[in-house]
């Protein structure tokens, strides 16, 4: 069946993408995409969400997550977007720290369906049980590095993080089979051409299916001391002339060479990250600085990394004011990228000592803690079986089997009569939820404004 041609997407030409270059054009798009077309509406939804905010908020603080549970409890509190890790989904493994360019490449494509999973199926159980309307499509950055490197996996991975639910993909400069984490020294960079090209590759991937994905772009260049090739001459002011054993060129990396990688990547993503070794809020302003002398209003991206040791380098006052300050520079997505890896070891730990030293009075401890927020946060979905899914499935369940009931009753018993269902002019309205089916829950609670490491 031959499907009908739709009209070309015009809207390059939009506010949304001032500023945006793709040396590629429509013809080469829909030469690509081919006849068929699929709407990705998680993908559409979370990418216009997330442009949204950011664009109308002062700035949007995030935490990675490591699975949908703990993306579900993160929307419950009131975050208003999410970030998932490949550093962090390997660390699970048990990998962080061995070789985190190896993971899986659809662990985290995998990772942002399930936190979509999870989302629709909140939002399934709260409708079901007659909450009022709350939003927990939460929009996903997500970290598109895969441990490949060529032009054609970045398309092809931007394409699985579409399909998969992401609003937001990022791509770093490492070399992948060189790959650390973010905390890490001595990176070893791919030229900045290269580097450019998968940034066109996303933004490519994206345009052929229909999606205005937001493409972040993250620098290494502070923290690397080896280049893999010295053929782009925009790198060669940083190097040194030297090699090493395995034909590297040594790199004089810092925040000049972090600096000219964003200016050159800064016409083909929509924000820009530069990923440090430590905390230094002045290194951040020059960043940011540098990059708005050229390109006023460009959004900037930054890590509160777990890694760097805060209560070392600021006050209490300043780590207080840290993110307002930071969103003055033009910092609009601000994340602790490894912080469901964190919180999951740190928590799991202090109560399994507890519970060695203490028995149930550790756990009678921890479940006074739900009470309490039950009580004073409207945060019921710990004590809640309700949102396990097993209510969920017993309304489905039971609305199924309704339909035999009848054949068990007499005509004149009250079992024929729908109790409970409103009524309008005499007819049963559509969807009304049956109380005995849908039992009531305390209100939500409001949503309040506020790692791949």
């Amino acid at each position: 069946m031959t499907q009908p041609k739709q009209p070309k997407d015009q809207s390059w030409n939009a506010p949304r993408w001032k500023g945006i270059t793709r040396p590629y054009t429509h013809a080469d798009v829909d030469r690509l995409r081919g006849t068929v077309r699929i709407e990705y509406s998680l993908a559409r939804s979370g990418a216009d969400k997330l442009w949204k905010l950011l664009r109308t908020e002062p700035y949007i603080p995030a935490l990675g997550a490591l699975n949908g549970n703990q993306a579900v409890e993160m929307a419950q509190a009131g975050l208003k977007a999410i970030y998932l890790s490949n550093c962090q989904l390997a660390g699970d493994n048990g990998r962080m720290f061995h070789n985190p360019g190896a993971s899986d490449h659809g662990s985290v494509p995998a990772a942002v369906r399930a936190v979509n999973s999870a989302f629709l199926r909140a939002d399934q159980i709260s409708h079901s049980r007659g909450r009022g309307k709350f939003d927990w499509m939460l929009p996903i950055v997500a970290d598109a590095e895969a441990g490949a490197g060529s032009n054609m996996n970045t398309f092809e991975s931007t394409k699985m993080m579409i399909e998969a639910g992401a609003a937001a993909v990022h791509f770093d400069d490492q070399l992948p089979s060189a790959r650390k984490c973010g905390h890490s020294v001595n990176k070893v960079l791919i030229p900045t051409e290269e580097a450019i090209q998968k940034l066109v590759a996303a933004r490519l991937a994206a345009d052929t299916m229909g999606v205005p994905s937001i493409i972040i772009a993250r620098t290494d260049a502070d923290s690397a001391s080896f280049l893999s090739s010295d053929h782009d001459p925009r790198d060669r002011r940083f190097l040194t002339g030297d090699r090493t054993a395995e034909g590297f060129h040594v790199y004089r990396g810092g925040m000049q060479a972090a600096i000219a990688r964003a200016l050159a990547y800064a016409p083909y993503a929509d924000l820009l990250w530069c990923e440090t070794s430590e905390l230094n809020l002045e290194e951040a302003r020059e960043f940011a600085n540098a990059v708005h002398a050229r390109f006023p209003g460009k959004m900037l991206a930054y890590n509160c990394s777990p890694s760097f040791h805060w209560r070392a380098k600021l006050n209490e006052e300043d780590i207080a004011c840290f993110q307002r300050d930071l969103a003055a520079m033009g910092y609009r997505f601000q994340f602790i990228t490894l912080a469901g890896y964190y919180m999951l070891n740190l928590s799991m730990y202090q109560f399994a000592k507890d519970y060695i030293n203490s028995g149930m009075t550790a756990y009678s401890r921890v479940q006074q803690l739900e009470l309490d927020m039950l009580e004073q946060l409207g945060h019921g979905k710990v004590r809640d079986r309700g949102f396990t899914g097993a209510s969920y499935d017993d309304a489905v369940a039971s609305t199924i089997s309704r339909v035999s009931e009848p054949f068990h009753s007499s005509p004149g018993s009250r079992e024929f009569e729908l109790d409970g269902v409103d009524y309008n002019d005499g007819e049963a309205t559509e969807r009304t939820p049956l109380p005995h089916l849908y039992p009531s829950l305390e209100a939500m609670p409001l949503a309040s404004a506020a790692a791949n490491d």
